[in-house]
This record gives C-alpha cells, structure tokens and sequence, in this order.
C-alpha cells in the first residue's frame, strides 16, 4: 500500500507595519555632567583599597621614623660637637697664672689628663683624651715638671707635654717691690712672693725659699737675723719648666752680684763709709723715693743728714714697716724703721733697688741740700733751708704731702 507522506503548509506570520518615525534631526540623550557625576572606568573592590591605603600609610610612617632618627642622629653629633670644642676651650682665657703640674714617668695618657683637670688647667679629661687621640699624640706626652696656665686650651697645654722637659718660661721681679704685699689689690701687686705665686709655685714652696740660708757672696756684711729683702734683683728671667723657688732665687743673687762687681759698688760704698748691706739699704730707700732721674741727687741728701746726725725723715720707711706689720701708717710709728723718728739708717733694706739706685749710693750728686719733696707735678723739688722746704710744701705740695 503506497503511503504518501502529507505535506503541511505553514503560513509565515502577516508582516506587520514598522511604527513610523518622525522627520526631522535625530535626538540623542543627554550626557551626564563629568565634574557632578565621576566614571570610575575600573573600580575596585572594597577589600584591595584598604590594603592598598594601609601599604602606603606604613611606608609614611618608616619613613618619618627614619628621617626621625637621621634628624636626631645630627642634632646629637651637633651637641656633641658644640660639647667638644666648648670642653677643648680654656679654663678662665683671663687667668694668665700658672700652675705648676708634675707629671710622673709612669703616668698613662688617661692618668694625666685626671692629673690636668684636677689642677684646673683643663675642662675636662674626656675632650683631652680624645684629642690626644685623634692627633695621634696619646703616646707622645712626655713625664716631667711644667707650668701650665688656665688661659691655655687643651690643645696648646698638649703641646707643652709633647715637648716636654724641654718648656722655658720667663719671670720678672720688679726694682722698688718688697717680698710680700697685703695692702695692694692682689692684681696689682709686684711683690716677689705674687710673682712666684702667678709663675705657678706654691705658697709653701715659696716660703720655704725666702726663709733659706744661702752661702753667696753677696750677703757679705748681711746680718743672719735678716731676711731677703731688698736682695730679689729686678729683672727677667727664663728658666727651665723644672726650676725651683731655690733655683730662681740662687739666679737673681749671681745677676745681683755680678752687677755689683761690674761697677765696683763695694769699693764705691766704702768710700762713702758703708759696707754692701748698708749701701744696698739706702738704695732701697732711694729707689722708693724716686721716680725720675733725681736719684743721684737724692743720695747726696741723705749722705748729707747722715753726717749731720740727723734723721733721714723718709716717709717711705714708716709706711714699709707699717704695711709689713699689719699697723696704720703713722710718721710717728714706733720701729727703729721709721727714719722720721730714728737717727740713721733702718735696720735693713725696705725693697729691690733699681740699678740707678745702686750707681746713686756709689755717686752721690754734689750739693749742699736737705730737703726734698715730690711735688703734686712729679718733680722733685730741693731746699737747703727748712724755710725754703716749707715754701716749696705750700708751692707744690698741696695734695701729695697731705698722704701719710
């Protein structure tokens, strides 16, 4: 039986018209505002934003301790810096005396650096250390004896015990000074005993030194109850750092004596019927009398009371004798020093005669004088009559002869 597949007939949809457009320009919508409405073209999640902020904030933070601790690290190198160079700085730049320091052979680098601040010469024994140090002198620094100031740095002061032994300074003692001082302010005092303390020896020392007994030929005629007064000689010295108070003294008695022997002063005293002692004592006066070229002069007035028996009426005398003792200057003081009140000369010198001194006890100028006084002016004004005396007071002497 023949089968013959049926066909069917499907139909496609009616087509239906297109909705009609209207004519004119085609409108497009408007674009949202950038500036009111941001487009994040790729945005991220939550979750990596957070980590990403934390990253850099932990880098801010290294950073800001690292630059922390570099800016630190300056302001303490600075400090320390600034605490170095103040340290290596002079003690007092205005306390030129010295202090004498003995350095012991044995003494390590650290050992003298305590040594030096405990004498006060430097500021601190850190700073000196690490200077010796870093100038590779630490191991250079010489024992021995030396005389160091306050005013000196560390720096100069190391320079001193690299040279060692070797270190020289000089000392001057002063014509008309006497061998102690108590009644000047003490920065100006010249006597012998501020001289060697300001040169850096001790008080003990220095007594010790005057109140010795020397065997030197310049004391011929010195009585043994009598000190060194007057027997300092003026003048500058160097002497090796290791000098002691004897060692000085002994070099002003040679430079003393050798000058006496140069101009034959003890054959010249005796002449004019003093011995050594003695001329050297009317020096002394002479030298506190005067100030200018009237020495000479000077000496032919006192040579000329001394033959008259008559007191030498020095004002000078009553006033060393008075400050020595602790008394109040008074013409009338009670001391055989007194030479307004005693006949002759005071027991012994009252301070160092000067060279010109010296030579106007050996060469007296010629005349007939008596008096004299220093005038208001500076001059020294002569009188043979104490009428002459009393008129050159009232002339030239208003101020001055009004001081005991």
């Amino acid at each position: 039986m023949d089968i013959k597949p049926v066909r069917h007939s499907v139909q496609p949809p009616a087509p239906q018209p297109l909705p009609q457009r209207p004519v004119g320009p085609v409108q497009q919508p408007p674009l949202p505002p950038i500036a009111d409405a941001p487009v994040s073209l790729s945005p991220l999640p939550i979750g990596d934003a957070n980590s990403k902020a934390k990253k850099v904030s932990k880098r801010k933070k290294w950073l800001i301790g690292i630059a922390s601790i570099v800016a630190l690290a300056i302001l303490a190198a600075s400090a320390v810096w600034v605490w170095y160079q103040v340290q290596l700085s002079p003690v007092n730049a205005e306390n030129t005396s010295k202090i004498v320091i003995e350095v012991a052979p044995a003494a390590a680098p650290s050992d003298m650096a305590a040594l030096l601040e405990d004498k006060g010469v430097i500021r601190n024994k850190t700073a000196f250390s690490w200077y010796a140090r870093l100038n590779g002198v630490q191991n250079q620094l010489q024992a021995g004896s030396y005389r160091l100031s306050p005013s000196e740095s560390s720096p100069e002061i190391i320079k001193h015990l690299v040279k060692g032994s070797v270190d020289t300074f000089g000392i001057t003692f002063y014509p008309g000074a006497t061998l102690t001082d108590n009644v000047s302010k003490a920065d100006n005092r010249i006597d012998v005993t501020s001289v060697l303390l300001r040169a850096g020896y001790g008080q003990d020392e220095i007594t010790a030194g005057l109140n010795k007994t020397y065997d030197h030929p310049l004391f011929q005629n010195k009585p043994a109850s009598a000190n060194l007064e007057g027997y300092i000689f003026g003048e500058t010295y160097q002497f090796n750092s290791g000098a002691s108070v004897e060692d000085i003294l002994n070099r002003t008695f040679d430079e003393f004596y050798e000058y006496i022997i140069q101009h034959n002063l003890v054959a010249a005293y005796k002449q004019q019927g003093l011995d050594l002692y003695q001329g050297i004592t009317l020096a002394s006066i002479i030298q506190r009398e005067s100030g200018g070229n009237d020495k000479p002069q000077i000496a032919q007035v006192f040579y000329t009371r001394l033959a008259m028996n008559m007191q030498l009426g020095s004002d000078v005398t009553y006033q060393y004798i008075a400050d020595k003792e602790g008394g109040t200057r008074d013409p009338n003081y009670d001391s055989p020093y007194n030479t307004r009140r005693y006949v002759g000369l005071p027991p012994g010198p009252i301070a160092v005669p000067g060279l010109a001194a010296l030579r106007a006890v050996a060469m007296p100028a010629d005349g007939d004088y008596v008096y004299f006084l220093s005038g208001d002016d500076d001059v020294t004004y002569f009188a043979r009559t104490l009428d002459e005396h009393e008129t050159n007071i009232l002339n030239h002497c208003k101020v001055k002869c009004q001081i005991i």
